[in-house]
């Protein structure tokens, strides 16, 4: 099995299967993608997702924000399962999804933990990581203000956004208070999306 290119193992392609299988299951019931995109759960979730780890594939320690139906948390953490080696903490608030992602972690033998409370308070509880990751959650700048107390001055931390077409303009808008370092990678399931990946990061204001 291939996704964007990359060669994925019977293992992990296993995993994936059954996490696609328990997201369309739950889905039924909460509300964890927008229902016009279920149809398209594999390119438009699960590949996407993935992209995350082709960019970053190193045994590191995530904090994934917002994780909601799991991306990309969830596959970030399936693919780790097969290095033996790194985690992925998911933070998310909504109790019904965070009950959905610890089934799928646990279903999946993933490597990763849900904690059940708001961004805000994660750094607090998780402590430092190496990346961080989102995924549909909000805008840039906010994305960088959720971010900084893993990020804000760490040059071993990177973030790693996914952004769709108008995602120059919200680089501009989060110049307005930041300074950081900026790598464009392009999408390869969605044409006019990229994933940003921030490091180095500074405040302005």
């Amino acid at each position: 099995m291939e996704l964007n290119g990359l060669r994925v193992s019977r293992e992990t392609q296993g995993r994936l299967q059954h996490f696609a299988i328990l997201f369309q299951k739950w889905a039924k019931t909460i509300n964890l993608v927008a229902p016009s995109t279920l149809d398209d759960l594999w390119r438009r979730h699960i590949a996407d997702s993935s992209q995350i780890f082709q960019i970053c594939p190193q045994p590191i320690t995530w904090a994934d924000l917002g994780s909601g139906g799991g991306f990309p948390g969830v596959i970030t953490a399936i693919f780790l399962a097969e290095l033996q080696d790194g985690w992925v903490h998911l933070v998310e608030s909504n109790h019904k999804k965070a009950a959905f992602l610890r089934t799928a972690l646990r279903e999946t033998n993933a490597r990763g933990s849900v904690h059940a409370i708001r961004i805000e308070d994660a750094h607090a509880e998780i402590g430092d990581c190496g990346a961080i990751s989102a995924r549909a959650l909000t805008d840039l700048d906010r994305l960088i203000d959720y971010s900084a107390p893993w990020m804000l001055g760490k040059q071993n931390c990177r973030g790693f956004f996914h952004k769709g077409r108008d995602y120059l303009t919200e680089i501009e808008e989060a110049r307005g208070r930041w300074e950081f370092d900026l790598l464009e990678h392009k999408s390869a399931v969605e044409q006019e999306s990229v994933i940003l990946e921030i490091s180095n990061l500074r405040r302005l204001v």
